[in-house]
């Protein structure tokens, strides 16, 4: 029980920080330290990307804080009709966020591989999240919280990403280029694999 609750505190304050991750963008010049600060000027400069690159990291931060509180079932049961209420903003958030996800995805720094890493992560997390909408609307209770852990298993890779990142290149000696690769898909792939498991082993 100790355990869980660590767990759950953990999980809990890494989707809130990151949640407000950010704000960080409309305080500090990220454009110099950020991972923006690989991106050209020319792609700086564009519109289309700034508003796909700030709608992407602002809804999708809002997906992300207020996502979690779904999955509590005492919540859940004494706030239904909230319950409803944040399921709803949070398709929304992660409608917007997701489609935004895919336009910039096609800039990623870096190889196809990488592009091919981020776009599917959006596509799956959109599709995910449609499905445990449609479940929803359907009544088909278990078929939405799989749904739902899968979406947010995938929204959660904006945790994981900041985790990691910086992490590879320290553990094996390797630049920003390779790590960032290999995080367009470490970010996401063990995040869903977990939340199949999790799917099992909670019997849903």
């Amino acid at each position: 029980m100790i355990a869980k609750n660590i767990t759950w505190v953990i999980f809990l304050v890494l989707a809130i920080a990151i949640g407000f991750y950010p704000i960080m963008y409309l305080i500090v010049d990220m454009k110099s330290n950020g991972l923006l600060a690989s991106k050209d000027t020319d792609l700086l400069s564009s519109t289309i990307y700034n508003i796909g690159f700030y709608s992407h990291i602002y809804f999708g931060g809002i997906a992300l804080l207020i996502g979690w509180s779904q999955f509590s079932k005492k919540w859940r049961a004494k706030y239904l009709n909230t319950h409803r209420v944040i399921g709803k903003i949070y398709v929304i958030t992660v409608l917007l966020s997701g489609i935004s996800g895919l336009y910039i995805a096609f800039h990623a720094s870096g190889a196809n591989l990488t592009k091919l890493g981020f776009g599917l992560l959006a596509v799956l997390w959109l599709f995910t999240t449609v499905m445990a909408f449609v479940t929803i609307k359907n009544k088909q209770i278990l078929k939405h919280q799989q749904w739902m852990i899968r979406s947010y298993a995938l929204c959660f890779a904006a945790v994981t990403l900041r985790l990691w990142l910086p992490l590879l290149p320290a553990i094996f000696k390797i630049d920003f280029s390779q790590a960032y690769a290999i995080v367009a898909w470490l970010c996401w792939v063990p995040n869903l694999v977990f939340a199949e498991i999790l799917i099992k082993k909670l019997k849903l």
